[in-house]
């Protein structure tokens, strides 16, 4: 090549003669001088131009994002202008030629943050070029490097599963693709690789992974995209501790090579009603405590009749907050199924405004439990116990962004959150359904109550990884003995012809000898995403979706030719 190295690789060593080549970032006219930036992935060095060097004529012609070569001296900088690094640098440039022009950019790539993420999306290529944009792709290519590394090295085998497979239930609505050899029917794209990975361990393959392209179509929001890339793994002849302890230490090896930094082990642990019952979320953010407190039993019987007969009672203390403020968190709380929420405001050793008329008698035990400073707010939810948790757990988060209560915390907080329900009653159906796949094994000690009506109890051996407020991973022991999977068929209301239609080829793989197994499935692009302090999945993918699941780029979806249609037998209906 034709580069004497990267921009960001030079250094005192490299004093002297160099050949650059990259964009041009911005140029500057100075008194006949010319100054320009030379921008490459790697990072960016000041251009000299003197106004008697051959090299002056071409650089008076540059412009934004014209790509060049640079021929020149590498050397310090006046010692006035030193900043440290690299731009104690500069180079007096002796040839410059032009590789390519290029337009004006729609936008100004060092103002990128400031521009609608559709302008971004639809000129992409431009976007990439952002440092910061270009760091968080270094960032996720280091990351799938550490996961290679030490999957290797913990002796995993990385298998290749399908992309066109068979649509299965996994919680979210499947792609279909047409087929166009077999009319009328369809393939899906995998939503997870889920039971090919648990039939390479009934194959015999012991320990596999794969970073799998999967895809769910749902609703989008800042930490999902249509198409993602999962890490996937499975291992045979292990229980849930085994999985875990793996994990952290996966966890561990990527902050030590690519952060460089040592995460504690063993990694905090919550189980699903702790989680829920302290911060309302079964992926909580821990870099801040202010869990809520449970005062049921001040307010049962008493005279305030919204709380006096509720099944739970739960109480937040924040610091002082404005009518307005308080109104904006009484929205998100209602939102999120809350009936409303009542608030208290501390002065001195009494409380005022808001319910306080209902609270004389137990004033001291509010004071003692809530913890709540002086000036400070109390906020209420009450009801069903899930319903009263999962709102005042929204508001919990609303007061982090409005306090800034994260800022105070470690840069990372990651746990794990175990111990989640097998089954959930979904109210409008009637019907139980399960909470994470049909798939996940029943905690040894619960799996009697299937069929019972104490089987919403059940516990199942499944377990989240959980980072900042994100789940990052998950996974679970699964089920391994053939009559207690289609005892979970059973629950979740399939039957056994329903069961043998969608599922046959898995059931009849459970009769030829499985061993126990379990594995996780994390999401990488949302594991990147945190690392990097991204607001955002889509700053850390290059060429994601928006948040209306639509490629702006390259302009997908779109219409296809009838003659396609016709090939597969297809015909559009429009909506009404």
């Amino acid at each position: 090549m034709k580069r004497t190295a990267l921009i960001g690789e030079l250094n005192e060593s490299n004093q002297g003669p160099v050949t650059l080549q990259g964009w041009v970032s911005r140029r500057r006219d100075l008194g006949g001088l010319i100054f320009f930036e030379l921008r490459d992935r790697s990072g960016t060095v000041q251009v000299q131009v003197d106004p008697q060097s051959s090299a002056f004529a071409q650089a008076d012609r540059l412009r934004s994002e014209y790509v060049v070569t640079v021929c020149g001296q590498f050397q310090q900088r006046p010692e006035s202008q030193r900043k440290g690094g690299l731009a104690d640098f500069e180079v007096l440039a002796d040839a410059v030629e032009i590789l390519n022009r290029a337009k004006t950019p729609p936008f100004e790539l060092d103002r990128g943050s400031e521009v609608s993420e559709d302008l971004r999306l639809r000129y992409r290529y431009l976007d990439l070029r952002r440092p910061e944009m270009q760091q968080n792709l270094m960032l996720r290519s280091r990351v799938w490097a550490a996961i290679t590394e030490f999957m290797a090295e913990h002796g995993f085998i990385n298998v290749e599963t399908p992309m066109l497979t068979r649509s299965t239930p996994e919680g979210a609505r499947d792609f279909l693709v047409p087929s166009r050899l077999s009319e009328g029917e369809f393939y899906a794209l995998p939503q997870s690789p889920q039971l090919f990975k648990q039939m390479l361990m009934m194959a015999g393959y012991d320990r596999y992974y794969q970073m799998a392209r999967c895809f769910r179509d749902e609703d989008l929001r800042a930490d999902r995209q249509p198409d993602f890339t999962q890490l996937d793994m499975e291992m045979s002849f292990v229980e849930q501790e085994d999985v875990l302890e793996l994990n952290s230490r996966l966890l561990a090896h990527i902050f030590r090579t690519v952060l460089g930094r040592e995460l504690p082990l063993p990694l905090p642990r919550l189980t699903y009603q702790e989680a829920m019952d302290r911060y309302g979320s079964d992926k909580p953010d821990l870099r801040f405590e202010h869990a809520f407190v449970d005062v049921t039993d001040l307010f049962a019987g008493g005279e305030f009749k919204a709380f006096a007969g509720a099944e739970a009672v739960k109480v937040i203390a924040a610091p002082e907050l404005t009518r307005k403020q308080i109104d904006e968190l009484e929205r998100i709380a209602k939102q999120n199924g809350a009936g409303g929420l009542a608030w208290l405001k501390r002065s001195g050793e009494s409380f005022s405004g808001g319910i306080s008329k209902f609270v004389g008698g137990i004033t001291p035990q509010l004071l003692e439990r809530s913890g709540v400073e002086d000036g400070g707010t109390l906020l209420f939810t009450a009801g069903a116990w899930r319903t009263a948790v999962e709102a005042l757990g929204a508001v919990r988060l609303a007061l982090r962004d409005l306090f800034d209560w994260a800022a105070g915390g470690p840069e990372f907080a990651p746990l794990w959150v175990t111990d989640f329900p097998q089954l959930d009653f979904d109210a409008e159906s009637g019907t139980w359904t399960y909470m994470h796949h049909p798939f996940t094994a029943p905690h040894p000690d619960d799996a009697a109550l299937f069929g019972s009506e104490r089987q919403g109890e059940i516990r199942a051996q499944a377990y989240d990884l959980v980072m900042n407020g994100f789940e990052i991973g998950g996974g679970s022991i699964r089920i391994h003995d053939p009559a207690t999977q289609r005892q979970m068929f059973q629950a979740i209301g399939l039957s056994e012809e329903e069961a043998q239609e969608k599922f046959g080829f898995f059931l009849e793989a459970l009769d030829y000898g499985t061993p126990p197994h379990g594995g996780a499935a994390w999401g990488f692009d949302r594991l990147v995403m945190v690392l990097s302090g991204a607001a955002s999945i889509r700053d850390v993918i290059a060429f994601p979706k928006n948040n209306r699941g639509q490629d702006l780029l390259a302009g997908a979806p779109s219409p296809v030719a009838p003659a396609q249609l016709d090939e597969l037998g297809l015909k559009v209906q429009p909506q009404d």
